[in-house]
């Protein structure tokens, strides 16, 4: 295959399908099959999307995704647990079915986080909840570990990019010298739409029945210029306008539970430096693994080591 075909591949990975929806194994069709209940939950002004799996009283899970994504990223991967756990999954504001604001900030998702695990009974059991923040979505984790940490069995980080600080102005100049926000461009079609979905950072994907799931629950109706129907992507284009992110770092340092660390072993986001700076801000006793075979998107490159990989390190606390 060539090198142009191949990087088609990993930033369209659903072109060549054109809309049509690719065959799944039969642990996705019935893990789907395992509907959530559905609610929203009013935080500071907003509702906010909340997914559920499991009865209450089980020891809780909350899910946390990261930036454009939403609940339905787990929507596989919660019947997994679901047996042991009470499993629930947000949308942050600005995402997903939740909301949009005028300022989002990672105070704020962390606030989401905490009112809605309240409302979908994480708190019911004898044991604390466990958290779990993948990607961008590990820094409201992070806030939560410092601020309200003590309510909470663990925190799990997966493969978050805690950056040094010169990495961090780096993206701050870059997204600074990007061009105006623009709003999303409305498709013709759900097909069309779910053809141009691809992931950020750009990868390839073997699982493409799982990207499918993601494009398709990324997306809702809209209203062209001309009036005539479409479809365009749930998250807000200006999320990063005015956003408030604090101090992941100190944060982290800060965490009143312990904290843990799910990375993917090919992931391009967890470099040496952030492997480093992860080690520096860590709480000490900080559990560090490896999922192996996967790139930054976990739960889309490994479901079921995954899935295997959250239970397993949930035992160990």
């Amino acid at each position: 295959m060539s090198h142009h075909a191949n990087q088609h591949e990993a930033t369209a990975p659903l072109a060549h399908l054109h809309g049509q929806k690719p065959d799944a194994p039969q642990w996705f069709v019935q893990a789907m099959a395992h509907a959530p209940e559905r609610s929203q939950v009013q935080v500071q002004g907003a509702a906010i999307e909340a997914l559920a799996w499991g009865e209450r009283g089980k020891p809780g899970l909350l899910l946390m995704h990261g930036n454009s994504a939403h609940a339905d990223w787990y929507s596989f991967i919660a019947p997994q647990l679901s047996a042991d756990f009470r499993v629930v999954a947000l949308s942050f504001s600005g995402m997903g079915g939740s909301h949009w604001r005028e300022r989002y900030g990672v105070a704020q998702w962390a606030d989401e986080a905490l009112a809605v695990a309240e409302a979908g009974g994480l708190f019911d059991a004898a044991a604390k909840p466990v958290f779990f923040g993948h990607s961008f979505g590990g820094f409201p984790m992070m806030n939560a570990s410092g601020r309200f940490g003590d309510r909470l069995r663990l925190a799990i980080i997966a493969d978050t990019p805690l950056r040094t600080r010169d990495q961090t102005d780096q993206r701050d100049r870059e997204r600074h010298e990007r061009p105006e926000i623009r709003p999303h461009r409305i498709y013709d079609s759900i097909e069309q739409a779910v053809a141009r979905f691809r992931l950020l950072p750009p990868q390839r994907c073997e699982h493409l029945f799982i990207l499918d799931h993601i494009a398709r629950t990324s997306l809702k109706p809209a209203h062209q210029g001309d009036g005539r129907p479409g479809w365009t992507w749930k998250f807000d284009p200006g999320i990063f306008r005015q956003f408030q992110m604090g101090k992941p770092g100190a944060d982290l340092r800060a965490a009143r539970c312990p904290v843990a660390w799910l990375n993917g072993g090919r992931s391009s986001l967890i470099d040496d430096r952030v492997r480093e700076n992860i080690q520096t801000w860590s709480p000490p006793g900080t559990l560090v693994r490896q999922l192996p075979d996967a790139d930054h998107h976990l739960m889309i490159d490994q479901p079921l080591a995954f899935a295997n990989a959250l239970r397993e390190i949930i035992a160990a606390y």
